[in-house]
């Protein structure tokens, strides 16, 4: 009897329940990484102009910054509406592929990032002329 509660959709288990606690787990995630890339970015702009890859980071960086933000907004979005709604299942499940397409495009700038290489300046090398 308890398995057959999982299975069925309209039965005694809060779907609400799972998608909100699902959602905010997405959530802490997406703020773990904005801060990670605020601070990538504070690193980016600390070695100045002169690093090889200065614009092309600032470019990623911003880009995801702005991406996880977006998401952010998507999520708040996603925990509001019913999911017990049939009525609401097409829009739930557009904005649900919207928000994991958005998390790979985020995934991909991120190994980006990395791999042009982010490293904080050395305090003894600045001192030097």
């Amino acid at each position: 009897a308890q398995s057959r509660r999982w299975l069925q959709s309209n039965g005694p288990i809060n779907m609400n329940h799972y998608a909100n606690k699902k959602s905010a787990a997405e959530s802490m995630l997406d703020i773990a990484l904005l801060m990670a890339n605020a601070s990538q970015l504070k690193a980016v702009m600390e070695q100045g102009p002169s690093f090889s890859f200065y614009i092309p980071l600032i470019i990623l960086i911003s880009i995801s910054l702005i991406l996880q933000i977006g998401v952010g907004v998507l999520l708040i979005f996603l925990v509001k509406y019913d999911l017990n709604n049939p009525a609401k299942h097409a829009k739930l499940d557009f904005l649900n592929n919207l928000a994991t397409g958005l998390v790979f495009i985020i995934v991909v700038v991120n190994i980006f990032i990395t791999a042009f290489g982010v490293q904080k300046p050395v305090a003894g090398t600045a001192s030097r002329q």
